[in-house]
């Protein structure tokens, strides 16, 4: 027997709180430390909209700030931009190219001696100088800086907690926990499905739309619906295809009617995905989530679903079947 509950996109979404315009001032006395689903030793950091619904978080940058940084799971790299490198002073340290989702561009490089965030930080790095229109922020923390940590975004509370990822296991309360493969840093889930087909997923809290490349398209048939313009890290503009495609699979939990735009990218070709099926998840269908934690050390990206959709998850893993839609 087999237990369906079907909830498209667009209605899931409706129902979702929408996120603080402003910060919340949050301690580990919020609900969500104290639940137990939070280590209450996390640095537990309000969540801020930026444009795009990008999530930010207050960073010290050399003990100035703080400065509005993304946490960016798609970038490999911490970076700055140029109002911080002209109002720090930051050292130049060279060039280099930066792999954007359309683009690869030269860029100046700065050294940075250390970043706070929360109670964490990282030292003596050198990261790439952006501009902030084109990121949405005044900086990113990307992967170089997560290795250590354990990231959940909490779109229920609407919090991030940055908790050491060696702390006591925090798998309690999800209905989902994936199996991850590491590559350059990232975290890559290798057995979704969509529409019956396997692909690679890739979560990127940096990015508003999810993208799939032309190998999953040409896999499932998908047929143009809408053309977009996107624009990445290094202002240069991506056009893509629009496509609703049925069903996305993540450990039986079926997204459906998920609007996906197609586009052959250098960041996936930097990964060595351009040839087989793989789409990358913006925050679009993270946010349909309660919560999400990417955990670098275990290896392990975990899903919390709205109370609704976790019961009937529970009862249709009870009855032997692992599928069930919203």
């Amino acid at each position: 027997m087999k237990l369906r509950a079907i909830l498209p996109l667009s209605a899931l979404a409706a129902a979702l709180p929408a996120l603080a315009e402003t910060p919340a001032i949050v301690d580990t006395a919020t609900p969500a430390a104290a639940t137990g689903l939070v280590d209450p030793s996390a640095e537990v950091l309000a969540l801020e909209e930026e444009r795009n619904r990008r999530l930010t978080v207050p960073v010290l940058v050399e003990g100035s700030g703080p400065y509005a940084f993304m946490i960016d799971t798609g970038s490999q790299a911490t970076a700055v931009t140029q109002e911080i490198r002209t109002a720090l002073a930051l050292a130049p340290a060279g060039r280099a190219t930066l792999v954007g989702m359309a683009s690869r561009r030269q860029v100046d490089l700065v050294d940075v001696g250390r970043i706070e965030f929360g109670s964490n930080s990282f030292t003596n790095f050198t990261a790439p100088v952006l501009e902030r229109e084109h990121v949405g922020a005044d900086g990113i923390i990307g992967l170089d800086a997560l290795q250590d940590f354990r990231v959940l975004l909490d779109f229920r509370n609407q919090t991030i907690a940055v908790e050491d990822a060696n702390s006591r296991d925090s798998g309690g309360g999800f209905e989902i926990i994936v199996r991850a493969r590491t590559k350059l840093g990232q975290l890559l889930i290798t057995d979704a499905l969509i529409e019956g087909v396997r692909a690679t997923v890739i979560i990127d809290t940096g990015a508003q739309a999810s993208l799939a490349n032309t190998a999953l398209r040409e896999r499932i048939r998908a047929k143009r619906a809408q053309e977009v313009l996107t624009t990445d890290v290094n202002g240069v503009d991506l056009t893509g295809d629009l496509v609703f495609v049925r069903d996305l699979n993540i450990e039986g939990l079926a997204l459906t009617n998920v609007p996906l735009t197609f586009a052959d990218t250098p960041a996936f070709e930097a990964l060595g995905l351009n040839d087989q099926p793989a789409i990358s998840l913006g925050m679009q269908h993270l946010a349909l989530f309660d919560r999400v934690a990417i955990d670098f050390a275990k290896q392990r990206i975990l899903f919390d679903v709205p109370r609704d959709v976790a019961k009937a998850l529970r009862e249709a893993k009870r009855l032997n079947s692992f599928k069930l839609g919203f």
